[in-house]
This record gives structure tokens, sequence and C-alpha cells, in this order.
């Protein structure tokens, strides 16, 4: 059983910064997805990185934007987000699953973490 715990939500100003982290309780290879869900929405694969840190990939709306990483060391994946937008508001899920691909799909993820709030807005 994977256990994951996000941190690091919060209110941010239009292109604006936030670090959100997601805690990791196994140090076996999964891959860590990153999520967000608006209310009576389908859940959005944002990034993904793979269990190794060899392989990443991003939704092309957040490329350039966001930066996926892993600290093996502390057991953590880092989701990075810079110049944030309105539209990113949403709750983020990090996640467990047994490969990052392209289509960043949730049905590939496991295991899931409690969501961390985001609000973009001035």
């Amino acid at each position: 059983q994977l256990r994951l715990v996000e941190s690091g939500g919060g209110l941010v100003q239009p292109g604006g910064s936030l670090r959100l982290s997601c805690a990791v309780s196994s140090s076996d290879y999964y891959a860590i997805g990153w999520f967000r869900q608006d209310p009576g929405k389908e859940r959005e694969g944002v990034a993904c990185i793979s269990g190794g840190g060899g392989a990443v990939n991003y939704v092309k709306s957040v490329q350039g934007r966001f930066t996926v990483s892993g600290d093996k060391a502390t057991s953590t994946v880092h989701l990075q987000m810079d110049n944030l937008k309105p539209e990113d508001t949403s709750v983020y899920f990090c996640a467990g699953g047994p490969y990052c691909g392209l289509l960043i799909s949730p049905s590939s993820y496991h295991y899931w973490g409690q969501g961390a709030h985001v609000t973009v807005s001035s």
C-alpha cells in the first residue's frame, strides 16, 4: 500500500508561483503523477515523473510553466508551478502508478493523496 500526502497549496496572484510537494511512503519505484480536478469536471492529468526520474511528461497547457522533480533522499516529488493563471485554480492530487506515459491518465494510477487546493486570483 502506497501512501501519499500533498502539501504546499494556497492562494497566489496571477503570474505568481507555488510549489506542491508529495510525500511518498515507499521508496519503491512508482511513477508519480499530478492531477487536478474542478467540481463537476473530470480529473485531468497535469504532469508525471517515472520511478527512476528519467522520464517526465506534461499536459500541453502547463508545458514551460510547471516542472516536476523527485527527491529520492526524502521520497518526495515536487510540482513547481510558475506563471500561474486563474485557470490553474483547482484541487491538485498526486498519485502513484506503474509508469509515466505521454497520456497522463487517472485510470493508470492506483494510489492517491488527499488533494491540495490551489487558488490563483488577484
